[in-house]
């Protein structure tokens, strides 16, 4: 049974950091792409950043650039977000995503809020 189980996410104030993890299991981690995205009510879920299933290509959003830095462990089939410098626009459910060719797989999220 696939299984991508996020924790990290709570209340912090702006300026503050967080370390998202997602943690994976039921399926091969070392050959998926793996991915965070995010969502708040109303919106479309938006891609903050990837990285490829060697941990050698990542890619990040606009909006999220240089404050947050993405990272894999194959060996503990883990994929961790850390988030600096954090705004209130960053608010929202942080979801993460497992991708290899036409398959994908979700967590079912972790809030972040942002706020003083």
């Amino acid at each position: 049974q696939v299984q991508l189980v996020e924790s990290g996410g709570g209340l912090v104030q702006p300026g503050g950091s967080l370390r998202l993890s997602c943690a994976a299991s039921g399926f091969t981690f070392s050959t998926y792409a793996m991915s965070w995205y995010r969502q708040t009510p109303g919106k479309e879920r938006e891609l903050v950043a990837s990285i490829g299933s060697a941990g050698r290509s990542v890619n990040y959003s606009d909006s999220m650039k240089g404050r947050c830095t993405i990272s894999r462990d194959n060996d503990k089939k883990t994929v961790s977000l850390q988030m600096n410098n954090l705004k209130p626009e960053d608010t929202a459910m942080y979801y993460c995503k497992a991708t290899k060719t036409w398959q994908a797989y979700w967590g079912q999220g972790t809030q972040v809020t942002v706020s003083s």
